[in-house]
């Protein structure tokens, strides 16, 4: 299937979801990534806030507060440009070009993409191969190539999952996919699946 009616098709199953589904589903999906050894080896996170029908990090973002981790967050300051900027306040944030809840760039303080431990993205598509396809700005392709010690994963619903991600030379595959079924993980073009719990 074409980049574009993949994303649209995968984006229309993610917004399917009930808003109670989205919830549960997100809960759990930020239980994995606090169970996995890669947030507990972490200091330093990217996650975002989530919009529309993305996956909600809050019990992630709490949790993590909790731990004493470092919370990091990205801003769009370009066509296809972001930086990760550490909020120091809760008056730290705005409403950015999309909708989206950002840090403000005067009250935040910017992290270095070589200084981050755990990326967690957001993503429209994902496959068993941990390919991964965003809405098509290119903002994460341009900025993961600089993260050069994190494990880069995202967060997604299964019905996001699809037989093969379309990938283009300047994609960059994920380590892992968190979802709230399972988790994937991908190594060298490789995926190893975890075995979903019985009770999920």
């Amino acid at each position: 299937m074409e980049r574009n009616a993949l994303r649209r098709e995968k984006i229309r199953a993610r917004d399917s979801l009930t808003a109670a589904e989205r919830m549960e589903m997100s809960e759990n999906i930020s239980r994995r990534i606090l169970a996995s050894e890669e947030y507990g080896r972490a200091e330093t996170l990217l996650i975002y806030k989530g919009v529309r029908g993305e996956v909600r990090l809050d019990v992630l973002e709490r949790a993590a507060a909790a731990d004493g981790k470092r919370l990091a967050y990205p801003l769009c300051v370009g066509p296809g440009e972001m930086i990760a900027l550490i909020p120091q306040d809760e008056g730290s944030w705005s409403k950015g070009a999309y909708g989206i809840l950002e840090p403000v760039r005067e009250t935040s303080r910017e992290i270095a993409p070589r200084d981050i431990d755990l990326v967690i993205c957001p993503c429209t598509v994902f496959d068993a191969a941990c390919g991964r396809m965003g809405m098509g700005a290119g903002y994460y392709d341009r900025y993961l190539p600089g993260c050069g010690r994190a494990v880069i994963a995202a967060a997604a619903f299964e019905v996001q999952k699809a037989e093969r991600v379309p990938m283009e030379p300047w994609d960059r595959a994920l380590d892992m996919v968190f979802t709230e079924k399972r988790v994937y993980q991908g190594r060298q073009s490789l995926c190893r699946l975890e075995k979903p719990a019985d009770n999920k």
